[in-house]
């Protein structure tokens, strides 16, 4: 499993991103979920996807955050609207269980 994370990026509060999800080694991603890490925090999960499709989000991303697979693709997407300040940090994919190897993840920064 090599998990790749892209499509972050630095943008104003109110703004959306999405970012991606793939595996590049062309491994058929089933469960993922997307974790972040703020600065000097700890790494959170914020959002979930199972095999089946069903989701599942953190409280403090709910409404906002919208996950969402193309298996065709083999990607994982996770829409951020209405970004905030505190949704500052790294953006990485991995397992629900976090299993799997942690790759660089990517930088969303938000700009009041």
């Amino acid at each position: 499993v090599n998990l790749v994370e892209s499509g972050g990026g630095l943008v104003q509060a109110g703004g959306s991103l999405t970012l991606s999800c793939t595996d590049s080694g062309g491994i058929s991603i089933e469960a993922l979920s997307w974790y972040r890490q703020a600065p000097g925090k700890q790494r959170e999960k914020v959002a979930t996807i199972s095999n089946g499709g069903s989701t599942d989000y953190a409280d403090s991303v709910k409404c906002r955050f919208t996950i969402s697979k193309n298996n065709a693709k083999n990607t994982v997407y996770m829409k951020i609207n209405s970004l905030k300040p505190e949704d500052t940090g790294v953006y990485f994919c991995n397992d629900p269980c976090a299993w799997g190897p942690w790759g660089q993840g990517t930088l969303v920064s938000v700009s009041s």
